[in-house]
């Protein structure tokens, strides 16, 4: 019986690693995504990788004909909302404030809400259909397409700075 118990766990082990080893770097990409941090400094979303990557391996056993991979990205969606919603009080109410100088596509998400963020990176990002989205988060489809056409709005047309001053023409 503990032979069985120990091949088991053993089994439960590498099959956990073989599918770390394949899907961690694009859950972490994910979380890097959702946190807004640059890809090299990323201590947020490495925690959020780590928390739902024990989740998934704390179910692993009940998992038989799921895909892993999608209880461990619902994890990091669901660890996400929460964070966020505790941190601004209540999830996609008020805009962030612009993080120091991040890098890159970071800057351009740190403009988004922490909603808009979650919904952009399931729907574009991992492929999600709208109607997982909106189970995933308890919202209705059609609020789940307007906050995705509100986030693009927001990434393709950037608010401007202000407007250059007009050069005084003096007549002569």
């Amino acid at each position: 019986m503990r032979e069985r118990r120990a091949f088991q766990s053993a089994r439960r082990a590498r099959e956990f690693e073989a599918f770390v080893a394949g899907a961690a770097g694009r859950l972490l990409h994910a979380a890097t995504l959702l946190t807004a941090e640059p890809p090299n400094d990323n201590p947020r979303a490495r925690r959020l990788l780590t928390l739902a990557l024990a989740h998934t391996y704390a179910s692993w056993d009940r998992l038989r004909g799921e895909d892993p991979y999608d209880r461990a990205r619902q994890q990091l969606a669901v660890r996400f909302a929460r964070g966020a919603w505790h941190q601004y009080g209540a999830l996609g109410r008020s805009r962030p404030s612009p993080s120091p100088s991040p890098s890159g596509s970071v800057a351009v998400l740190a403009r988004l809400t922490p909603q808009e963020r979650l919904i952009l990176v399931l729907r574009m990002y991992e492929g999600v259909a709208e109607e997982q989205t909106a189970a995933l988060l308890g919202l209705p489809v059609e609020r789940v397409r307007a906050i995705c056409a509100r986030a693009m709005t927001t990434l393709l047309h950037p608010p401007r700075g202000p407007a250059p001053a007009m050069a005084k023409v003096v007549p002569s």
